[in-house]
């Protein structure tokens, strides 16, 4: 293993050692303000490993063209602690509700998770993105438990809510209607979750890398904040998830073709944040899904050694 990908990157010999070698940094400059703000949080930067797996996520969803459709987004793994990991990649920085989530619920690689109590309030009102422009996204590490269990949500008491969650086998979308669209028996589905309305008419979803419409139209919007690992209904946690989660997004309206594009980038985050922390190499330049076979062996116990 390299000791350069594991020194932080704002050592002063993290870009390498003069004469010896060299490692790619951290370039974008929105990324190094996020890990500067990271850094603060955690008392010290991360490695430098960690760092470029965050800035290639900055740099692809620039790419795409779906960077710009975050208003409330936060990287819930890579991070040194907790702390680190609450901070946003942008918009307001998530409350942990009465200090719920501790510093054993927090997993470098895995995210945060839940235990059917705790929660975060993503401080994003429901209706601060127009009634029919606005997405959400989590990245689940482990499915819920629970019967019901709530990923992201928000519900003003009328029906018509914004939400992902988990009910029995089934995974349920609902975009601002009091419909829903359910994928039947697909309830313990890990990864990318998410849905973007476009337009009044319908909306689109995505899990397990597919693609899918549903035709209900748009009613209302709610003033209420999206929880994440539970739902706010008029300011009231319900249906809160035993589940762990890595990632969460919230926006603007980005369609099918941007919930694919943000899938890859944080498919990709998280694969790379993995092979930092636990091969304990950089990944930066390394193919994609090569690191994903790579993690798949660690995580079942092997190793490159």
């Amino acid at each position: 293993m390299s000791l350069a990908s594991k020194l932080p990157w704002t050592h002063r010999f993290a870009g390498g050692y003069p004469g010896l070698s060299s490692q790619p940094l951290p370039t974008d400059a929105d990324a190094i303000d996020y890990l500067t703000r990271m850094a603060t949080a955690d008392g010290a930067g991360v490695e430098v490993g960690v760092a470029t797996a965050v800035d290639a996520f900055f740099r692809d969803a620039k790419q795409s063209g779906v960077f710009s459709a975050l208003k409330a987004c936060c990287i819930l793994a890579g991070a040194r602690t907790l702390a680190g990991a609450l901070v946003p990649v942008v918009g307001e920085a998530p409350t942990n509700v009465a200090n719920g989530f501790v510093s054993g619920d927090y997993s470098r690689t895995a995210g945060l998770a839940g235990d059917g109590t705790s929660y975060l309030d993503s401080r994003r009102a429901s209706n601060a993105d127009g009634l029919n422009d606005q997405h959400i996204a989590v990245n689940i590490s482990a499915p819920a438990t629970l019967a019901t269990a709530m990923y992201i949500g928000a519900d003003g008491g009328s029906s018509a809510n914004v939400e992902i969650y988990k009910s029995s086998s089934d995974l349920v979308f609902r975009s601002r209607a009091g419909s829903t669209a359910t994928a039947a028996g697909s309830g313990s589905q890990t990864g990318f979750l998410a849905l973007s309305r476009s337009d009044s008419a319908a909306f689109s979803y995505r899990f397990a890398g597919g693609d899918y419409e549903a035709e209900i139209t748009s009613i209302a919007d709610s003033a209420e904040t999206l929880f994440v690992l539970s739902r706010n209904r008029l300011g009231v946690a319900s249906f809160t998830a035993d589940g762990t989660v890595s990632f969460y997004s919230i926006g603007t309206g980005i369609g099918s073709a941007g919930l694919a594009a943000l899938d890859t980038a944080v498919t990709n985050l998280i694969n790379r944040l993995k092979f930092a922390i636990l091969v304990g190499e950089n990944p930066s330049g390394l193919d994609p899904d090569a690191i994903d076979y790579i993690v798949r062996g660690y995580e079942a116990g092997g190793s490159l050694e």
